[in-house]
């Protein structure tokens, strides 16, 4: 076997350092590459909502009814009573609904130890009945309202609407306030309303 030239030996051996470098750096990037996956894969985070409808949380679209009383600081009895009686998921769901929702003072007008009492474990029953009668599943814009019309609420009992002056009440209670949710329309009231059993 002939002896290869110095200027031969020069660049075999420069081939042989540059082969290594490109090796070194094929298999360095390959390993960043694969570090960098397992990096990715750790910071996914799950996003699955652990509660029911209620508990999805989006900043950015129109709020439910349930969280448009959330954010309300004159409805955190009703908002306590809707969790009491285990329909804030419903009432999250896609509706439609009209909500009839009574502010805190009307709830305090109420009889000593009324709303306590409506929030008890063993009278859930009867604080369902309660909230359904004030809410209908449809939606009644007050644009459409006539004088002396009946809503079938959610409780299958009827509410009467009666204009007073430019004003609605709805039984015995003034309409004072509407907002729209993206599964419905909230009406504010000062007045619970009470089922007719229940008056």
């Amino acid at each position: 076997m002939k002896k290869m030239t110095f200027r031969k030996r020069i660049l075999y051996r420069s081939f042989l350092v540059i082969l290594f470098f490109v090796s070194l750096t094929i298999y360095t990037g390959c390993k960043s590459e694969s570090a960098e996956e397992e990096q990715q894969e750790e910071q996914v985070v799950d996003n699955t909502p652990k509660g029911g409808q209620a508990s999805v949380q989006d900043e950015s679209s129109e709020q439910d009814v349930v969280k448009v009383a959330v954010a309300s600081p004159d409805h955190t009895i009703l908002v306590t009573a809707l969790k009491a009686a285990g329909l804030v998921d419903v009432m999250a769901s896609s509706g439609p609904y009209t909500v009839f929702a009574p502010v805190n003072a009307a709830f305090d007008a109420l009889p000593t130890g009324t709303v306590d009492n409506l929030l008890k474990p063993e009278n859930k029953d009867a604080l369902s009945n309660v909230l359904q009668y004030h809410v209908a599943v449809a939606v009644y814009k007050d644009v459409y309202f006539k004088d002396g019309q009946k809503l079938g609420m959610a409780n299958g009992e009827n509410v009467v609407l009666t204009k007073n002056g430019d004003k609605w009440k709805i039984n015995d209670a003034n309409i004072v306030g509407s907002v729209m949710a993206s599964n419905g329309i909230i009406y504010v009231i000062d007045k619970v309303l009470l089922p007719p059993d229940k008056k």
